[in-house]
């Protein structure tokens, strides 16, 4: 697919990018590379090929919901502009 410099410059102006008159011609020449690379990926065959999120098949580490540091709401609350009855934090009101 090849990209002339009118359609170049409507996607910068939709995407608001400046872009001088001078860069055009390379810039249409270069998506329209990036382009043809993605029809040819449209060209292989993926037949029986799970989708995947990453390359490797891995889990990430998971640990126990554990309380460590039972009993920390007061040092928690030292750093609260405002707080209730000392156990809550207190915020502005934000909903009418």
């Amino acid at each position: 697919m090849a990209l002339d410099q009118d359609t170049v410059r409507r996607v910068a102006t939709l995407a608001r990018i400046k872009i001088e008159e001078k860069d055009l011609a390379p810039l249409a020449t270069e998506i329209s590379a990036i382009l043809g690379w993605i029809e040819q990926l449209g060209e292989v065959n993926t037949d029986g090929v799970a989708p995947l999120a990453r390359v490797v098949n891995m889990k990430l580490p998971m640990r126990d919901d554990v309380v460590t540091e039972p009993d920390q709401h007061e040092k928690v609350l030292k750093n609260a502009p405002q707080s209730a009855e000392g156990r809550f934090f207190t915020v502005p009101k934000v909903v009418e």
